[in-house]
């Protein structure tokens, strides 16, 4: 089928001159920045792009669709007629690539093939075109290796071990040290595995290279490094791929020739300049895998200047188009620059917020967009610790023993293990390790995800280690060259003699490259001092970083709607999550009040066999428990304070049932009875149930045990009372755990305002004590318009709402089979950790709409972990609730997520 304009038909097939930066869904991100650079007039070698829908057509049926065969003729005949030559010819062959090119950014993670169209006679053509034999059968070379490996599933292994006895053989290292004679015989040597290993002979056919090539990208959408990327970076499975077909360019024709990878900016701190990576007389995967190791792109001035001057351009021109920074792949044949990528690079933490303000300065962008060019992820990556200055010298438990490219900043301390196996099986034994390779690939991923940190001796920041550690946060040293890495024997060796085996910790340090054998301390990071206050974004020696975090929170705080509280049960917590930009306490747990030594008293509670013993056991409660309301209350003077009565199942505060029976039952062989003991025994078998989480807990504890919560709720407002005579401005509210239906809350609330007008009359004081509930139940969200009736706010504990809408005991559930749930892709992120939308968020939705028809003033708020979960804060706000609450480390990332859910700028996304 030949191109149509029928806008019915769909068409799976765009020349580089047809798209633009704005066509990623369809593109892809490097065919719709392929199309833009050409659309710019940059040096991009002609080709064309097949479409997403192509491959999602392709993944769905098992077959390409009908009409692409004949689409990717009429491209590719238009390209042979542009290049004058066609694909494959014998003695002058168009060449080309075949590249994946998702709508996010996924390194390494899908498939390429170069040099498509060489075949045993078309070598020879290339040969002669070039005037150069080596750089022909190179190439060869490498198209059989990468089809093999990629196409035809090929152990990539057995052609590197052949590559490294032809070296060998000749005594030399490097692969350019191989002659055109020495390459004819590797390519005999590769096309005997590709017959042993794959079953057929290497196709000598081009066009049937590039269509199998085609497929091969497709069906590595979903290759299992692939989805585990995906899943990790959270990026939807249902994209597909699109490929792109350009004409080669080559950087291995000799020491004019050289490939390399740019960035506008570092992406490790932010700071300009030039920044990147070249090699020469090499091919862009060499690059990027690391292999061999790179030159600085500085160096490039030196050894060819017109190409750098002319790369610099360019890079501004990039960067002033899309407004950011930007990674760029290039590749110089004989002097001639070529342009082979451009995309909206990815950035650490500290560089993304330096680079968002960096550019608002320049006037490229405004604040509400800076806002979106950072997350609350990143946010909270600049909150984790630091190496301490002190010791990172060496010499106190830790010596230095290298110094590698600092790739991606942090500072971790793990066991050193030397393969992705070894690092998974520690890592989920508890162990905390550090992945050290000579250089990673993509099958290296789960290993890198599970290691604290990830160390290579080769490489350079645009290696895909570098690149990858850097999405994911992880810190990573690159490029150590001076360490010695054997795999095989699982050791590191540094100057010196310096060995360290698999199981001995080591130290690295991403932000300057620093190796350590033993472990360095960790110190707050400035961004943590920022918000405890004890370094201010104006001082002198304020941090650069601390002053961009500044300003962009400043910014979330003018713009966001939502409130955001802490969970936090005493002063000390309290006081913390008030300099980190606490709005007031939305979950304050009493039942963390009755811990220590207090839980003798709770034991009396519920071992009382009378009203008088009962009474007596809440009497000693109550003063305890106003003594920390009032410390509470005192912390957070002039904001909310949500204190949830009494929660947890009574048998909680009891001792285990099986340390207490051995103690019974060791008391009786002495014949020393302990009366006591006994009596907890019988209570805790009285009290046990076979799923506590669904028993007598919450608003049932307080209908079931006579003055338990009006204790509390007398502790609250003699509390409230105190600090009102003490000229405090005390805002408590009080909220009734677990209701499920709006009598329960009926009941406890009447006894409540009773308990609260007796001390009103007693103190002479408008207390104001608001009351509400926790809607934690699936029937208390879909009975949401009665319950309002009775209460003055909600708050949303979606912690045992996700629980009870999904069937599952989270404490259970997580070590059981969350793992195969996630891997066979049931889950795309636990649904504790981020919200279910679909199921627990829209109970949250329905119940939020009913109870303000009910009561239109009705407060609305969450407290369950979500409260600091980045994507659940934009689901919150979407719905309109009135605050969130979460612990107060993750109070700023809340702040920040809140202030980018209301800002209506549509920002980069560095996926």
């Amino acid at each position: 089928m030949s191109e149509t304009n029928d806008p019915h038909v769909a068409k799976f097939v765009y020349d580089f001159t047809e798209g633009n930066k704005d066509l990623k869904d369809l593109l892809g991100g490097k065919g719709a920045n392929l199309a833009e650079m050409t659309n710019l007039g940059l040096p991009v070698p002609p080709g064309f792009t097949i479409t997403t829908e192509a491959c999602k057509v392709y993944l769905d049926s098992g077959h390409e669709p009908v009409a692409l065969r004949d689409e990717v003729s009429a491209h590719l005949g238009a390209l042979e007629e542009k290049m004058g030559k066609k694909l494959g010819q014998a003695d002058d062959p168009l060449l080309v690539s075949v590249r994946s090119g998702a709508k996010f950014s996924m390194p390494g993670m899908m498939d390429t093939v170069l040099n498509i169209g060489l075949s045993d006679t078309s070598v020879v053509g290339l040969a002669q075109q070039a005037g150069d034999e080596r750089f022909a059968w190179d190439s060869y070379r490498r198209l059989i290796q990468m089809f093999g490996k990629t196409v035809l599933g090929v152990d990539g292994e057995r052609f590197e071990d052949a590559l490294d006895k032809a070296k060998a053989a000749k005594k030399v290292t490097v692969d350019t040290d191989l002659d055109a004679a020495d390459l004819k015989k590797l390519v005999t040597h590769f096309k005997k595995i590709v017959k042993a290993e794959a079953g057929r002979d290497f196709p000598q056919d081009p066009r049937e290279q590039m269509d199998l090539a085609i497929h091969a990208v497709f069906d590595s959408w979903n290759t299992d490094r692939a989805k585990l990327y995906r899943r990790q970076e959270r990026i939807p499975h249902d994209l597909g791929t699109a490929v792109n077909i350009c004409s080669m360019v080559f950087g291995n024709l000799g020491p004019d020739s050289g490939t390399g990878v740019a960035f506008t900016r570092d992406p490790a701190s932010g700071q300009q300049g030039v920044y990147g990576d070249y090699l020469q007389n090499a091919q862009g995967e060499d690059v990027v895998a690391g292999i061999r190791n790179t030159v600085p792109l500085a160096d490039l001035e030196r050894i060819d200047k017109t190409s750098y001057d002319q790369l610099m351009q360019i890079m501004e021109t990039l960067e002033t188009h899309y407004k950011d920074l930007c990674d760029i792949e290039f590749t110089i044949e004989r002097g001639q620059l070529w342009m082979l990528q451009t995309r909206v690079g990815k950035r650490t933490a500290g560089a993304a917020f330096r680079i968002a303000t960096q550019l608002v300065d320049q006037g490229l962008i405004n604040e509400a967009e800076a806002l979106q060019r950072v997350t609350g992820a990143q946010l909270a990556q600049l909150m984790f610790p630091r190496f301490d200055d002190e010791y990172a010298g060496g010499g106190k438990g830790a010596e230095r023993i290298g110094r590698g490219i600092a790739a991606s900043p942090g500072a971790a301390v793990g066991k050193a293990v030397f393969d992705s196996y070894t690092a998974i099986k520690w890592s989920r034994s508890g162990e905390k390790v550090i992945l050290i390779r000579r250089e990673t690939n993509p099958d290296d991923l789960d290993g890198m995800i599970a290691a604290e940190g990830i160390l290579t001796s080769r490489g350079g920041k645009t290696s895909h280690a570098a690149v990858v550690a850097r999405g994911m946060g992880k810190t990573c040293v690159c490029g150590a060259e001076e360490l010695e890495v054997d795999t095989k024997r699982r050791r590191l060796t540094a100057p010196g003699g310096v060995v360290v085996e698999e199981g001995d910790v080591v130290s690295i340090d991403g932000s300057t490259g620093k190796v350590y054998v033993g472990e360095v301390p960790v110190v707050p990071s400035p961004v943590v001092e920022y918000f405890e206050g004890r370094m201010h974004a104006g001082a002198d020696d304020a941090d650069e970083l601390v002053g961009a975090v500044h300003r962009i929170m400043a910014y979330a705080d003018r713009v966001r709607r939502l409130r955001v509280r802490a969970n936090a049960d005493n002063a000390e917590d309290a006081l913390r999550a008030r300099r980190f930009g606490a709005q007031g306490i939305g979950l304050c747990r009493t039942e963390h009040m009755f811990l220590g030594e207090r839980r003798e008293l709770v034991e009396k509670l519920i071992l009382a066999d009378t009203e008088e013993e009962r009474e007596k056991a809440l009497g000693d409660l109550m003063p305890l428990q106003k003594r920390d309301f009032v410390e509470l209350f005192e912390a957070m003077d002039g904001l909310p304070v949500t204190v949830r009565l009494l929660d947890p199942p009574l048998h909680e505060f009891l001792p285990d049932i099986t340390e207490l029976s051995v103690r019974v039952a060791l008391a009786e062989s002495r014949k020393d009875h302990n009366e006591n003991d006994l009596r907890l025994l019988q209570a805790v078998h009285r009290l046990h149930e076979q799923n506590p989480m669904l028993g007598l807990r919450g608003v049932r504890l307080g209908l079931v045990i006579p003055g338990l919560f009006a204790m509390q709720v007398r502790a609250i407002a003699e509390a409230v009372a105190e600090r009102k005579n003490a000229k405090g401005d005390p805002r408590a509210e009080i909220m009734i755990p677990l209701v499920g239906t709006v009598q329960e809350l009926e009941i406890v609330r009447d006894e409540a305002e009773q308990v609260i007008g007796e001390v009103q009359g007693r103190t002479g004081i408008d207390l104001k004590l608001a009351l509400g509930t926790m809607i934690e139940l699936p029937r208390a969200a879909l009975t949401a318009g009665q319950i309002a009736e009775a209460a003055e706010f909600f708050s949303f504990g979606t912690n045992d709402l996700t629980q009870t809408v999904w069937g599952f005991s989270r404490d259970d559930v997580e070590a059981s089979f969350f793992t195969a749930y996630l891997e066979k892709g049931i889950f795309g992120v636990s649904p504790f950790e981020t919200i279910d939308r679909d199921g627990v968020g829209a109970l949250v939705r329905d119940a939020a709409r009913a109870g303000r028809a009910t009561r239109p003033d009705l407060k609305l708020g969450v407290c369950g972990e979500h409260g600091g979960d980045p994507e659940s804060v934009h689901f919150f706000h979407e719905v309109g609730l009135d605050y969130v609450s979460c612990s107060p480390f993750r109070i700023p990332v809340a702040r920040l997520e809140a202030g980018r859910a209301a800002s209506s700028a549509n920002g980069s996304d560095h996926r």
